[in-house]
């Protein structure tokens, strides 16, 4: 007897969770579909890591003129110009790219694209338009979306959807929030010349990264010219038409050309219907699943940012290729959020792995920490005031390096060789067996050898 579904499975929300697990699943031979209302690839390819990536590149290159000069070369300062429409056109050019490739992976691997808005109508059946689709198996994967919080004004402020695609730069610029968005486009605007101030609540941004880290970030950032303004938060934001008042809690006021909020996402699942058919919902406002991705509804599965888990896009792709191999492969398979890397593309880059130096006291282990801050080799001929630091966090008893933080030139670059360290359970010894490649920074990973505490 023929299967009476159309699908094995359908998953709502084509980016990087929804597209990995339905090639992987597709491949392994069930019939496939994805519903995506907006753009293939979802937030990172469209609004988020890659075109934020891009932009930090674009920013960092006023830097690099700069240093030019204490390697011998000259040039008219005068004829430097900068065309903000430019990054921006090119920027939409190389996501349109990547748009075409996500398509064309979609359909080599024969998985049907529908374009819309998707509904639940029951545990089985998707409703986009005026069409219903069946399928033994329903996985939500629709991401999450900024929020800006309810204040007077909150229709002048933009967040980061808009601002890769904002139609020229203004001269002054205020970003309100603390985490990776906001530290990272704070960070894009300085060095493109705008006046930046970063507004956090908090008395220090970047909650969860290790302190030194954060204290370091906040020191090099305030030489770079970003106004680091802790402790404060919008109460209101008032247009005059061609600037804007900002009204903090604290009776003071910014004028400025551009708010920007960086103050948190939700899970975007609003008009699918989950609720009503027994889907649980978090008070976080998330879909309630247990580890193997499974809802309260049988049929239903969900994944990546609208679960809670860590908002970082190989998070999501693993948790894909986990959930194809529980549906239509040997059903085994475990997701194991121990030891992710990260990285915030600010100006220096942070890299970090492993537990914090705060966290691993938390966890009862004795701690030894082995901390290093220099200055950048490149720029011992530059000049510039930019300096390095790199920290491990170290069980003393059993000498396994748990955690290891970096702040500098290609952090990013440089933890993701550390995760593969610390994931196979690496010690220090071995560390400091391990010979370093010199001249490099990265070396001083493996040459740091008196703890500081």
């Amino acid at each position: 007897m023929s299967d009476p579904q159309d699908y094995d499975l359908i998953i709502i929300g084509a980016g990087s969770g929804g597209v990995r697990l339905a090639r992987m699943s597709a491949q392994r031979g069930a019939r496939v579909a994805v519903v995506e209302s907006r753009y293939l690839g979802g937030t990172c390819v469209n609004v988020g890591c890659v075109p934020k990536k891009l932009f930090v590149y674009g920013a960092h290159v006023s830097e690099d003129l700069e240093d030019a000069a204490g390697y011998g070369w000259s040039f008219p300062r005068d004829q430097v110009k900068f065309d903000w429409p430019t990054l921006v056109a090119n920027k939409n050019t190389e996501i349109e790219r990547l748009n075409g490739i996500y398509g064309r992976m979609l359909e080599n691997a024969g998985v049907t694209v529908i374009q819309g808005s998707a509904t639940l109508a029951d545990a089985n059946t998707v409703v986009v338009g005026d069409d219903r689709y069946t399928a033994r198996h329903i996985t939500v994967a629709t991401g999450s979306w900024p929020v800006i919080p309810e204040v007077p004004g909150k229709e002048c402020i933009l967040t980061s959807n808009e601002m890769f695609y904002l139609p020229q730069l203004p001269r002054e610029a205020v970003v309100w929030g603390g985490g990776y968005i906001a530290v990272e486009f704070a960070g894009i605007l300085a060095g493109l010349g705008v006046q930046t101030t970063l507004l956090y609540r908090g008395d220090m941004f970047l909650r969860g990264f290790d302190d030194d880290i954060r204290e370091f970030t906040a020191q090099e950032m305030r030489k770079k010219g970003v106004d680091l303004r802790f402790g404060v938060t919008i109460e209101a934001v008032e247009s005059d038409g061609a600037h804007y008042d900002v009204i903090l809690n604290d009776g003071s006021q910014l004028k400025t050309g551009l708010v920007m909020a960086a103050t948190g996402r939700r899970a975007l699942i609003d008009g699918l219907g989950l609720e009503k058919l027994g889907v649980q919902i978090s008070e976080s406002g998330h879909v309630v699943v247990d580890e193997h991705f499974q809802t309260a509804v049988p049929s239903i599965t969900a994944l990546g940012d609208v679960i809670g888990t860590p908002q970082l896009t190989p998070v999501a792709l693993a948790q894909g290729m986990v959930l194809s191999r529980r549906l239509f492969g040997d059903g085994n398979g475990e997701m194991d959020y121990r030891c992710i890397p990260t990285a915030v593309f600010c100006q220096p880059n942070i890299g970090t792995v492993g537990l914090t130096e705060a966290e691993a006291r938390k966890a009862g282990h004795q701690v030894s920490v082995y901390r290093s801050e220099f200055r950048p080799m490149k720029h011992t001929l530059s000049g510039r005031d930019e300096r390095c630091l790199m920290k491990l966090v170290v069980d003393a008893q059993t000498d396994r390096v748990l955690g290891a933080h970096m702040v500098g030139p290609d952090a990013g670059e440089i933890t993701q060789g550390l995760a593969v360290a610390l994931k196979a359970g690496a010690t220090k010894a071995q560390f400091d067996s391990t010979l370093g490649i010199h001249p490099t920074s990265a070396e001083e990973f493996v040459t740091m050898r008196e703890p500081v505490a």
